[in-house]
């Protein structure tokens, strides 16, 4: 195989790779925008900031929230904004360094995430399944199931 081949068969990998993406997340988007007017980005920040805890390392500063939800520091803080104007994210101060913001979900905001996650599921599931069809996706579709697989399965394990 030539460097030339390799690379255009890593560029046709990526290629599925980024339509399997933008197939699913159109998919999410338009059930969760339907039935709970979030945005998946909006739902992925409440999952993100859902998943905080209390004590050493339980809240994530804003350049954290933006690094596990793939935007800019400045996207997210315009993101983080809009969910606080609905009442259902809240910012302070971090107790430890005046200087941080710590952002929490609010018992709004876990609602709406708590009533939007079957959505979501059944979204990504539906598109999973619509995307298994397609045989330059099936592959990928699979990788991801697998993944699923194995991480419920060292959760398990590490639930012992």
């Amino acid at each position: 195989m030539t460097a030339d081949a390799a690379l255009t068969g890593l560029a046709d990998g990526w290629y599925a790779l980024s339509l399997l993406h933008d197939r699913i997340e159109a998919h999410i988007e338009r059930a969760l925008q339907s039935g709970h007017e979030l945005s998946v980005r909006e739902y992925s920040l409440l999952v993100v900031l859902s998943r905080q805890h209390d004590g050493p390392g339980g809240h994530l500063r804003m350049n954290q929230v933006a690094e596990a939800v793939v935007l800019s520091q400045s996207a997210t803080t315009r993101l983080v904004t809009r969910l606080e104007d609905r009442g259902l994210l809240q910012r302070y101060l971090c107790p430890d360094d005046r200087r941080g913001i710590y952002t929490d979900v609010t018992p709004a905001g876990l609602q709406l995430l708590a009533e939007a996650r079957p959505t979501h599921d059944a979204a990504l599931s539906t598109a999973l399944g619509q995307a298994a069809a397609d045989p330059a996706l099936a592959p990928l579709v699979a990788a991801v199931e697998a993944m699923n697989r194995n991480s419920a399965r060292g959760w398990a394990t590490t639930r012992r």
